[in-house]
């Protein structure tokens, strides 16, 4: 009765994110009850490995006391401090100051959000100051790549470059740009590392020409492309995208939003990649998702421009819960759960997870195995030799997240076939080898569905 009784209370009122509303309603919802460590439960004590971290965001994973205790403490002592009016709190004041000595370079300002797509939205606002306060207003064009993903506010939505953040909403902009993106198992070029760079670096001088060199503002990346499909640039990729920017004179703003805080390995991919951005975005990670945050990084030598441009004047941006204490109190011990013991373990797991997954490559319907860290995906297809994806009619991303659901693993399953992974930091050996068997059993029962097998080439 009470998983009735909330099925039916979802149905009338809860709108889900990303969700067909129809179809929603005559699905249902699966309520989930609790979680700890890498483990959640539904309602119905149905037990799952989380191979998807909440949503690529529960990085330390579920059930940390210290975290808790670090949230209560701080709701009995200050629940709420606005950041308004000169005012601040503890909290939020010694998180700024412990990202920013951790940040690449020097992204020495921190800039604090609810979450991911409020923080992509803000850099476009900050962006615009900037240029207007150099004295080059005309520069509003924005550019990003095909199959990225920069969050779902209005303006933020443009520059994600998935047609469900677009169709029916009347965007992108007209000032917002994409180039292709370096996707290595399907790039025209091949899969050769100088080949693709020199392809993405002759796509965003293009793009960049077409405009015209003094109309763009900024470019936005992913370190590896999460939404999109976990598309992962080849080494060297960010860092010469970084060095075009320089040398054009435009604003690089790396989107960390998902491979921040460990997962790639490092606290982040910028560092892996030694490259140091104008701007980067982070959330998730962050608290964990225990609780909502963002944060914006930006580069000192911006953050002057825009100080000096405003003068006496106050900068027109901000939020009610920018600096919210319990959120910082929160970001502050992750931080240090991070960097006592979880990155590390993050990095051994990872290593046994993209092992295991490469294992997988001679399973008939997988076509590409990529990732890096904790952050990986299978590219499932019907040809290896054509890399034709499994056909629609499979619906490959209901049935095949409906599948692993009932095998006792949480994974996210894309519309095109590819199966992203991103579990907890805080994974044993033995959840790792959960993720890879459950995953296996998986594939073989869709490897059996009529029509897979009928579509199937090689």
């Amino acid at each position: 009765m009470f998983n009735n009784s909330l099925i039916e209370l979802d149905r009338a009122h809860l709108i889900h994110p990303v969700a067909s509303y129809r179809g929603h309603e005559q699905q249902g919802v699966r309520v989930l009850a609790s979680a700890k460590g890498a483990t959640v439960t539904d309602a119905s004590g149905h037990q799952l490995v989380d191979g998807f971290a909440g949503l690529w965001c529960v990085n330390a994973g579920y059930g940390h006391e210290s975290i808790v205790e670090a949230a209560a403490r701080q709701m009995r002592e200050l629940p709420y401090a606005t950041a308004y009016f000169g005012l601040g709190s503890e909290p939020a004041i010694r998180l700024a100051s412990e990202l920013a000595d951790r940040a690449p370079g020097d992204l020495k300002h921190i800039y604090f959000t609810l979450g991911g797509s409020d923080a992509v939205d803000s850099t476009i606002r900050f962006i615009r100051y900037y240029w207007i306060a150099r004295g080059q207003p005309q520069r509003d064009q924005f550019i990003s790549i095909e199959q990225g993903y920069h969050g779902s506010s209005t303006v933020g939505a443009g520059l994600t470059a998935l047609p469900n953040f677009h169709a029916g909403f009347g965007i992108p902009f007209d000032w917002q740009h994409k180039i292709p993106s370096p996707y290595p198992y399907r790039n025209p070029v091949g899969e050769d590392a100088a080949s693709i760079i020199e392809a993405s670096l002759a796509a965003l001088r293009a793009k960049v020409e077409a405009i015209g060199p003094d109309r763009v503002a900024a470019f936005y990346a992913e370190p590896i492309q999460g939404s999109g499909g976990v598309i992962v640039p080849p080494k060297g990729w960010l860092q010469a995208m970084r060095d075009l920017c320089r040398e054009l004179d435009i604003l690089f703003v790396a989107d960390e939003v998902i491979t921040g805080f460990g997962r790639t390995g490092p606290l982040f991919a910028c560092s892996e990649e030694e490259i140091v951005p104008d701007f980067m975005t982070t959330a998730k990670g962050l608290t964990s998702g225990y609780v909502p945050m963002g944060a914006v990084f930006m580069a000192d030598h911006v953050y002057q421009v825009i100080a000096d441009g405003a003068g006496a004047s106050a900068v027109g941006h901000g939020y009610t819960y920018s600096a919210h204490p319990v959120s910082a109190a929160v970001g502050l011990e992750v931080l240090r759960l991070y960097e006592n013991g979880l990155l590390e373990n993050g990095v051994k797991a990872g290593a046994r997870l993209m092992a295991g997954l490469e294992a997988l490559r001679d399973h008939p319907l997988v076509g590409d195995v990529r990732g890096r860290g904790m952050l990986a995906a299978l590219e499932l297809v019907s040809s290896k030799t054509t890399k034709t994806p499994l056909p629609a009619e499979a619906q490959p991303a209901r049935r095949i997240f409906d599948r692993a659901w009932d095998n006792g693993l949480v994974i996210r399953a894309f519309a095109n076939g590819v199966l992203g992974y991103a579990p907890p930091l805080c994974c044993t050996d033995q959840d790792i080898d959960a993720i890879l068997e459950r995953t296996v059993k998986t594939l073989d029962q869709t490897l059996e569905d009529p029509d897979v097998r009928k579509a199937l080439k090689d």
